[in-house]
């Protein structure tokens, strides 16, 4: 957590009692859709891809704090940690929607990356509000979900003031955990409780306070960044391919054929070969034609490169 006292924590959850929607960016008026009511749809549509431009402006001055939360995600897995997310409202479900497509895409298992909305699973279809004001439950979900010093907790919050997210960023700081905040506000609660403070600021959305729109899209930029990162970090890609996709219908069948043939070169009859022959694995099939050798001993040089092909082809060389 950044440097200061006791006193100043103490502080700092007594600010977000209070509602001081007025001090935040979030919830500003933009002056340039006063009239968004009498726009056309064509006009409305304009103006979003207008304020959308601004996105990536905004982050990019943060893009070093977004690599190393990165790096830290990177060590959390590297030492049986996980990455866990957690927010309310729209926030919560971008990381739930994070958590939940690294599975498929990377070949992690659901428990390394966990996504936490305030209010439970059921908060993802059907908002539960009242449920991001209850500073006491983030503390106990995480406690309820084990929370080691070895993970890293991301807090997710718009506004950058929701007491659910303090909590969990509060316990997950006294137990030495890395923690990093994202928000949409300069400044934020939640980033002043944190080791990283994210805090994009997009600007007044064209409705007001509705943060799904230009926040929501910068927190889903942001936590992009974070989740393909770190998985490259632990060997997720060889190249820019994705090497450990996991083959659970047909598209993802043959989208295994075409990595393996894009990395080596081979037919794609080759290429369904060898994927059987290690099991199903991308990454082995590949090391096994790149490194001329049999599964086995592409599974034990993988195992010895830390799963990252790319040294597991040059070892012998």
């Amino acid at each position: 957590m950044p440097e200061g006292d006791g006193h100043d924590k103490r502080k700092i959850i007594q600010e977000v009692n209070v509602l001081n929607l007025d001090k935040l960016t979030t919830e500003s008026r933009n002056p340039e859709t006063m009239n968004l009511d009498q726009m056309s749809s064509l006009e409305i549509v304009t103006e979003m891809n207008r304020e959308d431009q601004k996105i990536p402006a905004c982050i990019q001055p943060l893009l070093p704090k977004i690599a190393q939360v990165a790096d830290w995600a990177i060590e959390a897995m590297q030492h049986g940690g996980r990455i866990i997310y957690i927010g309310a409202g729209t926030s919560g479900r971008l990381g739930v929607l994070d958590a939940a497509e690294c599975p498929p895409t990377f070949g992690v298992s659901p428990e390394e990356v966990v996504g936490l909305i305030a209010g439970g699973n059921g908060a993802f279809i059907s908002a539960k509000e009242g449920a991001e004001d209850d500073r006491q439950q983030g503390k106990q979900d995480m406690i309820d979900h084990e929370l080691k010093k070895t993970d890293i907790l991301i807090g997710l919050a718009a506004s950058g003031r929701t007491p659910y997210v303090i909590g969990a960023l509060e316990y997950a700081d006294s137990i030495g955990c890395h923690t990093a905040a994202v928000s949409c506000n300069k400044d934020s609660a939640i980033g002043k409780v944190s080791d990283a403070a994210i805090d994009a600021v997009v600007g007044p959305e064209i409705l007001t306070g509705s943060t799904r729109l230009k926040a929501g899209t910068a927190e889903k930029m942001i936590l992009n960044m974070i989740s393909t990162a770190s998985m490259v970090g632990v060997g997720k890609a060889y190249m820019n391919l994705m090497v450990d996709v996991k083959q659970t219908n047909e598209k993802l069948r043959a989208r295994a054929e075409k990595i393996v043939v894009e990395a080596t070169g081979t037919d794609t009859a080759t290429a369904r070969k060898k994927i059987d022959e290690a099991g199903g694995s991308c990454k082995t099939a590949i090391t096994m034609i790149l490194a001329d050798c049999d599964a086995e001993e592409a599974e034990a040089r993988l195992q010895k490169a830390n799963g990252h092909v790319r040294m597991a082809i040059k070892q012998g060389e």
